[in-house]
């Protein structure tokens, strides 16, 4: 391995940005905002994302595709790399920004642990406790985590009945949270 390789970019990089950019859109949604009251801040915002996020790395690494695993690999480092570059544009010293990612990835991997149990156990309750645990801060959710969970079953639904073709092209779609079936 020579010192040029530690520069190569993976084949799967520019579709990881697109399909993680899919993710944030849809993250960015104003139904979260003032539909279930999710918090409109850095956090509640952070929150969201890594949900969409969690989905689709999900739905990557569950492909048949040997390529599967590779692109949600590139989702994630997308993901990680544009949460540098927002810490960075938001003040955050260069001297702390490691630890700031370090402890953006240990949330994201907890939050998509849960979410992830909850949707192979088909426990929507489940995904409601961790949503309401991890977006709300337990702090009144009540029937907004129910209702969130349902549009996390159907996100992850949805996006499994996408080609991977497709995805790896970096096409990608999410239901709109409003047009999801019982979302009201």
């Amino acid at each position: 391995m020579g010192l040029l390789s530690a520069f190569r970019r993976s084949s799967h990089e520019r579709a990881g940005f697109t399909l993680y950019g899919a993710a944030v859109a849809t993250a960015r949604s104003t139904y979260f905002y003032t539909d279930l009251a999710v918090r409109d801040s850095v956090e509640g915002r952070l929150d969201l994302i890594h949900l969409h996020a969690a989905l689709m790395v999900r739905r990557l690494r569950r492909d048949a595709d040997k390529r599967g695993p590779a692109l949600a690999q590139a989702v994630f480092d997308a993901m990680f790399a544009d949460m540098d570059v927002n810490l960075r544009e938001m003040g955050v010293s260069d001297m702390v920004v490691g630890k700031r990612v370090r402890g953006l990835w240990e949330a994201f991997h907890g939050r998509a642990i849960a979410y992830e149990a909850a949707l192979d156990a088909a426990d929507p309750a489940a995904m409601a406790t961790a949503l309401a645990r991890n977006v709300w801060r337990e702090d009144e959710a009540g029937h907004a985590a129910q209702r969130l969970a349902h549009i996390a079953f159907a996100q992850a639904a949805h996006l499994q009945s996408q080609g991977f073709a497709e995805l790896l092209a970096g096409h990608a779609s999410f239901l709109m949270p409003e047009s999801t079936p019982d979302a009201a």
